[in-house]
């Protein structure tokens, strides 16, 4: 793609632009430009929703301007409170670092990590005086602040809102202050913050950055936004076979949103193939995700492994628990092996799932909460448990 298609590219992703017509004119001089990226370093885990605004970055990278990563180690303290309809728990500096670097070791599977400049916004708002912050504060007003949605709806309904929470949109704006941005991306649920950086720029005598939206992509529940929290996600750091069994289960009438925000594939043929079986269009996704956050080799043995699950076998490669011979000998409830494994959270889930016939020891299903494993259930030290339709692992006696 030519320079001018690769711009087209990226704006037909955006929901809103804050001004295209400034932005245009950037983006056709010659000018190196400063793209300012926030970071959440509450979430270091990316999913695929978080690679929507990285993958214009990609592009932009590519165009040759400036990458800035703003870790948000100070704000963090504060924690975000976007689209929450109650106060987020703060993280300490040295969670915010830790959380940083593991979020930019992911970043760096779809940008070129060299050329990627990465900034903590403590390196400024930590040595801001309390007269620095006074005036930041007179920049805005009550009145303003309470227009954002989460706040206006917390204020009606008489759901606390910390004084230090009006702060956080001022603090993300002075980054763009910091960092005299020229351009400024996020999702829509940021649309507020990245406003405010803008207006900043201009009570500080710069010139005010523009401001690209991107859509939040839904999750595997086909209602929510993708979250960690909701469990509706696919991470990027997962396991091949894990990205392409949670790709398999995309709701057919967001595929094609999916294939548009997450991959770089002709959306022309990706209809075709859609429209004359869903199916095989599951699978177009689901190598093309795999390849693109593992590699061409992985794709085969995912879908492979993904054909005998499906079919009711058990696959070749499932993880190995070992376990202690001394823990079987005299026989141990089923609930407490899978809790000692870690299929489960706790013994009383254990047992509600054992109930619920979400269990088969060695492909028997097994719906007794009082079952025993012994040695007699080991063949050659080894037992192999099998969690839903998908989860399995291998219990060997070391």
């Amino acid at each position: 793609m030519n320079k001018e298609e690769k711009i087209d590219l990226i704006l037909r992703r955006t929901v809103e632009v804050h001004n295209q017509e400034t932005l245009l004119k950037k983006l056709n001089s010659n000018k190196k430009l400063v793209v300012k990226f926030g970071a959440d370093p509450s979430r270091p885990d990316l999913h695929l929703g978080h690679t929507v605004p990285l993958r214009a970055l990609k592009i932009l990278q590519e165009l040759g301007h400036e990458i800035v990563f703003v870790i948000g180690d100070f704000t963090a303290m504060i924690g975000d409170p976007s689209g929450k309809s109650k106060t987020r728990p703060s993280l300490s500096f040295e969670e915010t670092r830790k959380n940083g670097e593991t979020y930019f070791k992911q970043v760096a599977k779809i940008l070129d990590p060299s050329k990627i400049k990465i900034k903590y916004n403590s390196e400024w708002l930590a040595k801001m005086s309390f007269e620095d912050v006074i005036k930041l504060t007179g920049k805005y007003t009550v009145a303003r602040i309470l227009e954002r949605d989460d706040f206006n709806s917390r204020f009606k309904k008489n759901i606390p809102i910390g004084i230090h929470e009006f702060l956080y949109p001022l603090m993300q704006g002075y980054d763009s202050v910091a960092l005299h941005a020229d351009i400024e991306i996020g999702g829509t649920d940021q649309t507020f913050n990245l406003l405010v950086g803008r207006e900043l720029q201009r009570d500080y005598g710069q010139e005010p950055q523009d401001v690209m939206c991107f859509p939040l992509l839904v999750g595997l529940d086909g209602k929510e936004k993708m979250s960690k929290s909701l469990g509706n996600y696919i991470g990027i750091d997962e396991s091949p076979e894990v990205i392409f069994e949670k790709a398999m289960r995309i709701p057919d009438d967001v595929l094609m949103d999916y294939f548009r925000l997450t991959t770089d594939l002709n959306l022309n043929d990706a209809l075709e193939i859609f429209n004359r079986d869903v199916v095989e269009a599951h699978k177009v996704y689901a190598r093309e995700i795999v390849k693109m956050y593992h590699g061409e080799e992985a794709v085969k043995p995912a879908e492979e492994r993904y054909s005998t699950v499906a079919k009711g076998g058990i696959p070749q490669n499932i993880e190995e628990v070992l376990v202690s011979k001394n823990d079987i000998e005299n026989g141990i409830l089923l609930s407490d092996l899978l809790m000692l494994i870690q299929m489960v959270p706790s013994k009383s889930e254990g047992r509600r799932i054992i109930q619920q016939n979400g269990i088969s020891v060695n492909e028997s299903k097994e719906n007794n909460p009082t079952r025993k494993i012994t040695l007699n259930d080991f063949k050659n030290n080894i037992l192999i448990i099998q969690k839903g339709k998908k989860l399995f692992k291998k219990v060997v006696i070391k």
